[in-house]
C-alpha cells in the first residue's frame, strides 16, 4: 500500500488528512490519484458509496487550482443537497494547512438570494445539486465558463432522479474545461450515452469491486429473529448500547414510522427520516442527532442519502436492503475517521442464505450472535 506521499499529495494536504484520521490511500484513491494529478485527462470509476471517492476527486482538483485566479476552475455535481455539503465540508477540511482554496456549495432547499449573495465573492470551487445550478445560472449569479475541470459524483443517482436535461445544460455550458470526471456506482445505457456524447473516446477508466468496498473497522454481525419479535431483540440491542450513537435501515417508509412510534413507546430518543419529509423538517432531524440531543435515527435508504454524522457506534439493518450496494452504504455510516463500528442485521431463518450471498460478494466474514 503506497502512502499520500508516494501518490503525490504535498505535505499541507496530509497533515489536514492526518487531523480527519486519514492516513492510509483507498484502493480508489491509490489508483485515481496519480492519474488525475498528472494527467487529468477524461476519467471514469465506477465506484460506489465508501470507497473514498471524495479524496480521489477531491484532492487531485484542490491541487491543480490555481488561488491566485479569482474565477470559478472546479465543478462538482452531485445528486442530493446531502451528498454535496459533505463533499464541500470535506473538502474544506482537506484545506486547513495550504494556501486559501474557496469553496462555495449551491444545493436546493437553501436561500436562493444567500446563495447569490455568496457567489459574489472569489470562488475556486463550486460544488452543486443540478437544478440549483441551472436556477442560479438563469439569474446570473455565475458563470462555468472558466470551469477547467468538471466532476460529476453518483452520476447514475442523477440520471435515476431525471436530472439528464441539466447535466446536458452543464457539459454544454462548461465546453471549454481541460477535463471531466466521472463516478457512478453503475454504467447503465444512460450513463453509457452520457460518457459517449460528452467525454473522449480515450477516457481513463477504472472500476473498483466491491470486495474494496466496505471498511475493514466495521465488525459484521446478524442475529436470527421471527418478523414478530424484531422490534423485542431490537430493543435488548439498543438498551445494552448505553450512550452509543446509532442509525437504524428500514426498507419502507410505512416500516420506518411504525418502528419509530414502538420504540419511542419504550422511551428512546430518536428521530425518523423517510422520502417524503420536507426540507426544513429533514434539516431539523439532522440537526438533533448531529447535536446528539436524539440518540437514535431511523431512515429509509433513499432518505440517507448523503447522511454524515461523526461517531456512529452502530447501524442496524430492520431488513436486509434489496440491494447489495445499500447495504455498502448502510454499514459506511459507522467506523468512520478510523473508528471501529457494528453492522448487525435482524433477519429471519429463511434469509439467512442472504447473509452468505453477502460475504462472498463483498467478501466479508458475519458473525452470529444471539
Amino acid at each position: 500500500m503506497k502512502s499520500f506521499k508516494e501518490l503525490g499529495i504535498s505535505d499541507g494536504f496530509i497533515k489536514g488528512l492526518e487531523e480527519l484520521g486519514i492516513k492510509h490511500p483507498t484502493p480508489i484513491q491509490e489508483q485515481a490519484i496519480p492519474f488525475l494529478l498528472s494527467d487529468g485527462g477524461d476519467f471514469i470509476a465506477q465506484a460506489q458509496t465508501g470507497t473514498g471517492k471524495t479524496a480521489a476527486f477531491g484532492l487531485p482538483l484542490l491541487a491543480k487550482i490555481d488561488p491566485k485566479l479569482k474565477e470559478i476552475q472546479g465543478l462538482i455535481v452531485a445528486p442530493t443537497r446531502e451528498l454535496a455539503k459533505q463533499i464541500g465540508k470535506q473538502l474544506f477540511r482537506f484545506t486547513k494547512y495550504t494556501e486559501k482554496i474557496f469553496i462555495e456549495v449551491v444545493t436546493g432547499g437553501d436561500n436562493l438570494d444567500r446563495q447569490v449573495l455568496a457567489l459574489k465573492r472569489p470562488t475556486h470551487i463550486v460544488v452543486a445539486t443540478p437544478g440549483r445550478l441551472i436556477d442560479l445560472l438563469k439569474r446570473k449569479a455565475l458563470s462555468i465558463a472558466t470551469v477547467k475541470r468538471l466532476i460529476l459524483d453518483e452520476a447514475d443517482e442523477m440520471l435515476s432522479m431525471g436530472f439528464s436535461e441539466q447535466l446536458g445544460e452543464i457539459f454544454s455550458l462548461t465546453r471549454d474545461r481541460d477535463s471531466t470526471w466521472l463516478f457512478s456506482a453503475t454504467i447503465p445505457t444512460g450513463i453509457r450515452n452520457l460518457i459517449k456524447d460528452n467525454m473522449s473516446a480515450q477516457a481513463y477508466s477504472l472500476k473498483i469491486d466491491k470486495a474494496h468496498v466496505v471498511n475493514r473497522d466495521i465488525a459484521h454481525q446478524f442475529i436470527i429473529c421471527g418478523n414478530h419479535e424484531k422490534t423485542d431483540r431490537i430493543t435488548d440491542f439498543l438498551k445494552r448500547q448505553g450512550q452509543n450513537r446509532g442509525v437504524i435501515f428500514c426498507r419502507t417508509k410505512a416500516g420506518a414510522v411504525q418502528l419509530g412510534e414502538q420504540l419511542r413507546g419504550r422511551g428512546f430518543t430518536l428521530e425518523v427520516l423517510h422520502g417524503d419529509i420536507i426540507q426544513k423538517d429533514r434539516d431539523t432531524v439532522m440537526r438533533a442527532i448531529k447535536k446528539s440531543r436524539v440518540q437514535f435515527l431511523i431512515a429509509t435508504d433513499v432518505a440517507a442519502r448523503g447522511i454524515d454524522v461523526p461517531d456512529l457506534s452502530f447501524v442496524i439493518h430492520h431488513q436486509l436492503p434489496d440491494q447489495t450496494e445499500y447495504y455498502t452504504h448502510r454499514s459506511g455510516r459507522t467506523a468512520r475517521a478510523g473508528k471501529k463500528g457494528i453492522s448487525v442485521v435482524f433477519l429471519p431463518q429463511d434469509e439467512r442464505p442472504r447473509i452468505k450471498a453477502l460475504e462472498d460478494e463483498l467478501g466479508l466474514t458475519f458473525t452470529q450472535v444471539k
